[in-house]
């Protein structure tokens, strides 16, 4: 089980307003703090694969600094248009001052344009 967790970063190197874009074992994720709570997500928009750790993020909301579609980073829900498709959302937990994320996903893209 503790194989399940790979190491991301540190806590301090996410704050509220920026994500943090970290590879682990060659996926590249994005790291969310949203007050004491961590979230992680694909890196990259469904739609226009821009890097949402470029993107603004506000409370639980990843805007995409592409198309500015918007995600929950808890969920991975694509909110509004012209998102169709839902972001890959990883379990993660912090010990110790490390963020360490689980590489199964915790949900799926589903595509709504169906």
């Amino acid at each position: 089980m503790a194989d399940d967790w790979k190491d991301a970063c540190s806590t301090s190197d996410v704050d509220d307003l920026c994500p943090k874009a970290v590879f682990v074992e060659g996926r590249e994720i994005a790291i969310y703090r949203v007050g004491e709570e961590f979230f992680a997500t694909d890196n990259l928009c469904t739609h226009g694969n821009a890097r949402l750790c470029d993107g603004y993020q506000e409370n639980h909301e990843i805007e995409c600094p592409l198309h500015q579609g918007r995600f929950d980073v808890r969920s991975g829900k694509a909110l509004c248009a012209p998102l169709t498709v839902n972001l890959k959302t990883y379990s993660v937990i912090a010990v110790d001052g490390r963020i360490r994320v689980a590489l199964q996903a915790k949900s799926e893209n589903l595509d709504f344009s169906k």
